[in-house]
């Protein structure tokens, strides 16, 4: 059985082609600059040169074209059809209180998606395009949609309620959604599979660390509290997103600084997080080299992030009634041992304590506590992608 998998931002497409056999990716790829000059998908098969498509693409339903005639390429293909694409697997951002699993798309679920525009309407257009487009091109091969939220929905309500009048989030859905549930997901599956236990048995602090990031507490497979909200927006500080803040901050600057909503919107979601602190980068590789050449906001904007971090591990520690592990993920976890460790210092009191030797890794699934941890400490690369292959099978093969 072979899955695509669909992942549409607002101006690039991502995908996979996976053999559900091996759970291997046959093929994956990016289309950059949808709807904007120097559009260009890049293909890669293992053991192959990477394939370069620099074509117009105006919209999505064109990129999704130029992916399929790619995957089917003589030359560069994988498949000698569209017919060997048994379903399509879509990354959906946002699917409000409605869906707690993944499902197969269908009107009634379109409409859905449509209604849940208004809590995510940076990404879930982009997702409601890329699905109509697969529909044009592939009316015959069923699509399911897998929901960034649904992993987060076994939330109770003391979690995901906000402190505002109750009527607000009768009336616009506003509460705790949470975001990465399907990355969440994945690694805390792994972890519980790397402790020979059942994921029932134990209690997990997923650490999402990348541009965007987000922390789980996972308790017997379920979150207990995540720290995304409303929005991707709520929780530590990211790349360029504040995270945490007084709310008052807003109305503060939209009377001292003359700024309208959107401006403080911009602010806090584009310029702010490590960037705004350091004055350097969003990238944390960047802001480690200034942090070593002396740079004093750069060591800051780490020093801020690390914390928050640490700070939001004890706090789930709490919610659950302990913790078994914690496991990193995503491009800042996987691939930074100084920014586990720098987190992980200070949290010996609770068990937690890292081998630098076993830390010195990137991109590895490995345990990396110290033996005489009583809470394991693990890397494992995230894979969303699989996630949503996964799904899809066992819901188009029922």
């Amino acid at each position: 059985m072979k899955i695509l998998v669909i992942n549409c931002g607002s101006s690039s497409l991502k995908y996979q082609l996976i053999n559900m056999e091996n759970e291997e990716a046959i093929a994956q790829g990016l289309v950059e600059r949808i709807g904007i000059e120097g559009s260009i998908l890049t293909q890669k098969v293992p053991g192959r040169d990477k394939y370069i498509v620099q074509q117009p693409m105006a919209t999505h339903k064109e990129a999704i074209q130029h992916v399929i005639e790619s995957l089917t390429d003589k030359e560069h293909g994988v498949i000698t059809s569209m017919d060997e694409i048994n379903a399509v697997g879509h990354r959906v951002v946002h699917g409000g209180e409605k869906y707690a699993a993944s499902v197969v798309i269908n009107d009634e679920v379109m409409a859905q998606l449509e209604e849940c525009t208004k809590l995510a309407p940076l990404h879930n257009p982009a997702n409601i395009i890329g699905i109509n487009s697969c529909k044009e091109l592939m009316p015959k091969t069923p699509m399911v949609g897998v929901f960034d939220t649904a992993f987060h929905q076994t939330m109770d309500k003391q979690a995901y309620i906000y402190p505002l009048p109750y009527e607000l989030y009768e009336k616009h859905g506003i509460r705790k959604y949470g975001f990465h549930g399907t990355s969440h997901k994945f690694v805390s599956a792994q972890v519980a599979e790397m402790m020979g236990k059942n994921i029932e048995d134990v209690n997990i602090i997923t650490c999402h660390l990348g541009n965007g990031a987000s922390l789980a507490a996972v308790k017997g497979g379920k979150v207990v509290d995540t720290s995304m909200g409303f929005t991707p927006l709520e929780g530590i500080a990211m790349g360029t997103r504040c995270g945490n803040i007084d709310p008052a901050i807003a109305m503060f600057l939209m009377r001292e600084e003359n700024m309208t909503a959107d401006d403080v919107d911009n602010l806090f979601n584009k310029k702010s997080g490590v960037l705004g602190i350091s004055g350097v980068s969003s990238d944390f590789r960047d802001i480690e080299n200034a942090a070593k050449e002396g740079n004093a906001r750069a060591e800051l904007s780490l020093d801020v992030y690390n914390f928050r971090v640490r700070e939001m591990i004890g706090a789930y520690a709490a919610a659950m009634g302990g913790v078994d592990a914690v496991v990193f993920t995503a491009g800042l976890g996987e691939n930074s041992p100084t920014t586990r460790e720098a987190i992980c210092e200070g949290l010996q009191f609770m068990g937690i304590k890292i081998d630098s030797e076993k830390n010195n890794v990137r991109g590895k699934a490995v345990e990396v506590s110290a033996t005489d941890a009583t809470v394991k400490v693990f890397v494992v690369p995230t894979n969303e992608e699989l996630m949503i292959a996964r799904d899809t099978k066992t819901l188009t093969t029922k």
